[in-house]
Order: C-alpha cells, then sequence, then structure tokens
C-alpha cells in the first residue's frame, strides 16, 4: 500500500485554481501572448511610466555603420550613447548604477536622434539638433565637451588646441581623457580630435570607427 504526502502534489494534475490563488500563474500565460502583443503591452508600460514620471532613463538600440549603438536619454537630454564594443549591457548597468535604476526600454524618447543619425551616416546631416544631459562628465571634462561640440563637421584639432580653447593650454592630457570618457560620442564629436602630429590618437571605440567618421565627414 502506498500513501501520497499532501504536502506533495503532482504537477501533471494540479489545478492552477487551486494551487496558485494570487494569480502568478498570468506569467506564465504570457508565453501564449503574440509577439505583437506584447509589443503594444511594452509601449503601453513605458508611455505611462513616462506619463506618471516614473521613468529616469529611457534607451534603445540602433543599427549604424559603425556597429550597434545604445541610446540613452534622461528627460533632460541625451546621456549616454555606446558603442558596441564599450558593452551595451555594461553601460545600461553603469547608468543604473549612476544616474537611476527607473530604467527602461522606451524607443519613443529617442526617436528624433535615430532619425539623425540615419541623415548623418547617409551624409545628409552636419550637426545634432537634441538636447543632451553631460551629468556624467564633471569640472574640466565638461568644459572640454561643450568646447567640442565648436569644432566643425569634416574639421579637426588637436588635443593641445582642445585644451587651448577649454582654458587651460598645459591640460593637454586632461583634454585627452576628456574625450576619451566621452559619454555622448558622434553627438559630442570627439572623433575630430587628433594628436598634434596629425596622427589618430585613441577612440573609445577603436581606431577603424575613427577612420570611418573622419572620412565619413571628409567626403560629403
Amino acid at each position: 500500500m502506498t500513501t501520497t504526502d499532501p504536502a506533495i502534489t503532482d504537477p501533471a494534475t494540479t489545478d492552477p485554481a487551486t494551487t496558485d490563488p494570487a494569480g502568478t500563474g498570468v506569467l506564465s500565460a504570457l508565453h501564449d501572448v503574440a509577439p505583437e502583443d506584447l509589443h503594444h503591452l511594452h509601449e503601453r508600460l513605458a508611455a505611462r511610466a513616462e506619463e506618471e514620471e516614473l521613468l529616469d532613463v529611457a534607451y534603445r538600440t540602433v543599427d549604424s555603420p559603425v556597429g550597434g549603438l545604445l541610446l540613452a536619454a534622461t528627460p533632460a537630454g541625451l546621456v549616454r550613447v555606446a558603442f558596441e564594443l564599450e558593452g551595451h549591457d555594461a553601460a545600461l548597468a553603469r547608468l543604473a548604477r549612476t544616474v537611476s535604476p527607473r530604467i527602461l526600454h522606451a524607443p519613443r524618447r529617442l526617436d528624433a536622434l535615430a532619425h539623425q543619425l540615419d541623415e548623418y551616416f547617409a551624409g545628409r546631416r552636419r550637426t545634432f539638433d537634441v538636447p543632451v544631459d553631460l551629468r556624467l562628465a564633471a569640472g574640466f571634462r565638461r568644459e572640454v565637451l561643450a568646447h567640442l561640440t565648436d569644432v566643425p563637421y569634416g574639421r579637426t584639432v588637436s588635443y593641445t588646441e582642445l585644451a587651448t580653447a577649454s582654458g587651460r593650454p598645459r591640460a593637454v592630457r586632461a583634454a585627452a581623457s576628456a574625450c576619451a570618457t566621452n559619454p555622448v560620442p558622434l553627438v559630442v564629436p570627439c572623433h575630430r580630435v587628433l594628436r598634434s602630429d596629425g596622427s589618430l590618437g585613441g577612440y573609445l571605440a577603436g581606431l577603424d570607427v575613427k577612420r570611418t567618421l573622419l572620412a565619413l565627414e571628409s567626403a560629403a
């Protein structure tokens, strides 16, 4: 004769209505929802979070000739552009730590920038018209980034010239460091800064990407 422990249930015969009175089985039911319906649900949740000011950082990804780009924005403006080489997951994790954990995939906030990036890579745009949030840069680094936007499309400056324009002619290494840690590349064009001898220097996405961007702008 066998006995059954009442604390043990057979998952094949268990009635969800009696074992899941709290309704947590709804999560498993989502597997039966069409992908397009889940997409619409996500959009509605993102819009609701935005309306109720619960969304501090919205992000999306876009494809580009230099690889996938992560775009992130706060209500104040664009806060992060990350290349694939930097690691999108790592960039999002840092945003959650340094800006806010209330971060959500909400492409709509970044639609304008995505469109402008398409135009830029097609050679039809020379400047970006989006608000920028430079909270991830501070002190002299922020001053350097502010001056970078004055470097015209198709032109380059040296790190020495950039340091001088930023008010500290001897702070060449600090100017180079500001470029290397620029949180919003492309929009703030640190790729237009070279060494005094004309060599490329460095670039957070790699020198091949820097060459591609400079070639794009010189050909326009």
